[in-house]
């Protein structure tokens, strides 16, 4: 945080991303305890202290002059969730159980809740972003978005949030996901 905060001055932090996330395909019988503590500690726990930490940079980008509502350009928060953490959508997702992966993107969506709840009157957005099944190597190959066409969206998606999209959980294409 210190060095992002000398490379940025007296600037803040406009844009948090994150996008640091493990997977795991546990089934209920392959499922172990600590698998499962790991995954939320960086699917869940991670995003937390992150925000923590960078938190008076966005804090101080969201004062600077002329800067009012929510907006990406103000100061935001970006965590980048999975379509895989929606209650709405489990039956309707045909993938393994996956007990660790889901269960912690669920929980990083209330999270994302939670700080727009809080962060709201200090300037700071905060939305879930579902980034499509990419080509990645979490998402492997037989996935149908390449990473470029996926950012392209996540951008176009980013530059049109404001006061009405804080809290959201939306896809790649700016598309409205249930919680």
């Amino acid at each position: 945080m210190q060095a992002v905060g000398n490379h940025l001055k007296d600037q803040g932090l406009t844009l948090l991303i994150n996008n640091a996330g493990i997977s795991s395909h546990a089934t209920l019988c392959s499922l172990d305890s600590q698998e499962m503590l790991d995954v939320f500690a960086t699917n869940v726990v991670g995003t937390l202290q992150v925000v923590k930490e960078f938190l008076p940079l966005l804090e101080q980008a969201a004062k600077g002059e002329g800067k009012e509502g929510l907006s990406c350009s103000r100061a935001a928060v970006i965590n980048i969730s999975s379509k895989l953490g929606s209650i709405g959508l489990c039956l309707h997702v045909p993938q393994a159980p996956m007990y660790p992966y889901r269960a912690s993107k669920a929980a990083q969506n209330m999270v994302t809740r939670c700080l727009a709840a809080e962060l709201q009157d200090k300037g700071i957005l905060c939305v879930a972003i579902h980034p499509g099944w990419v080509k990645t190597d979490m998402g492997t190959q037989e996935a149908p978005l390449t990473v470029e066409h996926s950012v392209r969206g996540i951008l176009t998606v980013l530059a049109s949030l404001s006061q009405d999209t804080s809290g959201a959980f939306l896809d790649w294409e700016g598309n409205s996901l249930p919680w």
